[in-house]
């Protein structure tokens, strides 16, 4: 059965995407910890990131990079957060947060709640950044 994330990058499900290239997707998290959280994947499925291969791995983080500058570009920000947990979907992911201090980034406290205009608002912004 393919993951929440597979069935995104194919169209089945929408997103709030932010960037995309042949190989990687980066959209909004729709329960974000912060304002322009955003989700670096690979299109193709691999549960652990550390399985992907050696050269898309680098390639995955160069674009995720890409990513981060556009995100410090458009939402007022200290730094982009960056972590990468892998348990609570089964496809390679990583987490770009905006935050301004360590507590940013702790994934126990309660999400934002964002309207979709809000989000869609935040996705355009970042696309066409």
């Amino acid at each position: 059965m393919p993951s929440i994330f597979s069935r995104i990058v194919s169209g089945e499900i929408p997103c709030y995407k932010v960037a995309e290239n042949e190989e990687f997707l980066a959209f909004l998290d729709i329960m974000p910890l912060s304002k322009g959280h955003t989700l670096v994947i690979p299109k193709v499925e691999t549960d652990y990131i550390f399985d992907i291969e050696d050269d898309s791995y680098r390639r995955l983080w160069i674009f995720a990079k890409d990513v981060s500058k556009r995100l410090k570009k458009q939402i007022p920000c200290k730094r982009i957060g960056v972590s990468v947990v892998g348990l609570e979907v089964p496809h390679a992911h990583i987490h770009l947060i905006p935050i301004n201090q360590i507590e940013d980034m702790n994934f126990s406290k309660e999400k934002l709640s964002m309207s979709s205009e809000e989000l869609a608002l935040v996705a355009s912004k970042l696309l066409n950044s």
